[in-house]
């Protein structure tokens, strides 16, 4: 009984030719949608790259934010408002960042039927999305380090540092939350799937509960200083009357 030869079909033990005796074609085997990311191009990995960067320079930078200030810098525990909801969806937000790439390139998309996948597919989008991280990774880090011994994780009444409203702060209340939300979108653009969709609505669910805890936080400890710096820049981005900014 003859063994089947590689490229060829075979068919209980005979040789699988037309009647021409030429081989027939093996049959063709579709790839699933998930296959697709068993590896990653090299824009994916340069942006993944990028975010994982980001990530250990925010932990880092806070650190060293925290030795300037000469006290811990962490408030999520702390303070009157309820912070457990943002806290947790920001921890899974950026530990989904990390992980999630890692997964695709090792095992592929478990939902292989994900839309997103393929409609998002593409160097073009590749190219949008990488830059799109690196800006949002950059304003977000240098927004960061401009904030100085007033850098703080969360809020708590009392524990505020000084209004900063110069450099980034004097185009946007909010531009280390708008750096990382466009960091965010950057990498559903060059990864997407409903996993990094769900990822991106996290990290943006926790912005706009934190900003919210963050402003009645602000107004009650710093007062009117505080309310004239609200009322002079938008929430996320411009200058002059912040209530058409402030809806979202």
């Amino acid at each position: 009984m003859q063994r089947c030869q590689a490229g060829m079909g075979h068919d209980y033990g005979h040789d699988n030719r037309s009647r021409d005796g030429r081989a027939a074609a093996a049959p063709s085997r579709r790839p699933v949608l998930s296959e697709r990311r068993l590896s990653m191009s090299g824009m994916e990995i340069a942006s993944y790259l990028m975010a994982v960067v980001y990530v250990v320079s925010f932990l880092a930078m806070s650190a060293i934010l925290a030795k300037e200030a000469g006290r811990p810098v962490w408030l999520f525990g702390k303070g009157s408002e309820k912070q457990t909801l943002p806290a947790s969806l920001f921890r899974l937000a950026f530990a989904g960042a990390v992980l999630w790439p890692l997964w695709l390139a090792a095992f592929g998309n478990p939902m292989k039927a994900d839309p997103l996948t393929v409609a998002l597919d593409g160097p073009w989008f590749d190219a949008l999305g990488h830059l799109l991280v690196v800006i949002g990774a950059c304003v977000a880090l240098l927004s960061q380090r401009y904030m100085g011994a007033s850098w703080r994780i969360g809020a708590a009444e009392g524990e505020q540092g000084a209004i900063v409203d110069s450099g980034p702060f004097a185009i946007s209340r909010n531009p280390v939350f708008v750096g990382q939300a466009l960091l965010f979108i950057g990498l559903f653009i060059v990864l997407p799937s409903l996993v990094q969709v769900a990822l991106t609505l996290a990290l943006l669910i926790a912005i706009r509960l934190q900003v919210a805890i963050e402003e009645r936080v602000l107004a009650a400890s710093l007062g009117q200083p505080y309310l004239a710096y609200k009322a002079r820049v938008r929430r996320w981005l411009g200058v002059g009357s912040s209530t058409a900014g402030d809806i979202a």
